[in-house]
């Protein structure tokens, strides 16, 4: 689109003042006024955690005792973070990893057992290791999370947006320090126009919500 500028110079209070006229200004306003999109959104990321599965409140765990059945057991990892099983009582086994929960499993049932031989298999992800997707998409869903997960992953797991979606108006909730921040994120954007600026990383106990348009 093309044409002019017109500048009117009018002097208010002994300083001058420049008024633009027409089409164009109108327009370079307008794109002043719409520069959210290209811009990554501001979404702070929780502490760095190790490359290893790290075990959290609500995990299924499958704790196989070599040459032991009767201690092979599956157990719910507790929401105040520890496990009971045979031999052992209240273990904390939040924030360790698998290998590391068998080690310490191991030194107690050292006391009972020569040579005891534990491993340890995640059967199932709690809510603290997963991502949950509620609101207007597709197929609204708890995701198992994955290292190296995005934006653009999880919504195409849920079979993206629905019909009446606001998806600009997207949030994502995140834990950070003990605390709950909250990231605006342009899902549309990214879905519709390719805008890579909103595929930001996707972190463990995130909830991505979808709220509806207004109407």
């Amino acid at each position: 689109m093309t044409g002019k500028i017109t500048a009117v110079r009018a002097s208010v209070g002994g300083s001058t003042k420049i008024a633009c006229l027409g089409v164009v200004c109108l327009t370079l306003v307008a794109c002043a006024g719409g520069g959210k999109r290209g811009v990554r959104p501001a979404c702070p990321e929780p502490a760095k955690r190790s490359t290893d599965y790290i075990i959290g409140a609500g995990d299924s765990l499958e704790i196989f005792v070599w040459r032991n059945p009767d201690l092979t057991t599956n157990v719910p990892v507790r929401p105040d973070g520890r496990i009971s099983i045979p031999l052992v009582e209240d273990m904390q086994a939040v924030g360790k990893t698998p290998t590391e929960l068998a080690r310490d499993i191991e030194a107690v049932f050292a006391e009972y057992l020569r040579t005891p031989k534990v491993n340890i298999i995640v059967a199932t992800q709690g809510a603290a290791n997963q991502i949950q997707v509620v609101g207007n998409v597709a197929n609204p869903q708890s995701l198992p999370y994955r290292t190296g997960i995005k934006l653009l992953d999880v919504v195409v797991a849920v079979g993206g947006l629905d019909d009446f979606a606001a998806g600009n108006r997207a949030k994502i909730i995140r834990q950070v320090d003990g605390d709950s921040v909250e990231c605006h994120v342009r899902v549309a954007d990214l879905m519709r126009k390719g805008d890579l600026t909103q595929n930001i990383r996707i972190y463990p106990g995130d909830v991505l919500i979808v709220p509806a348009a207004r109407f």
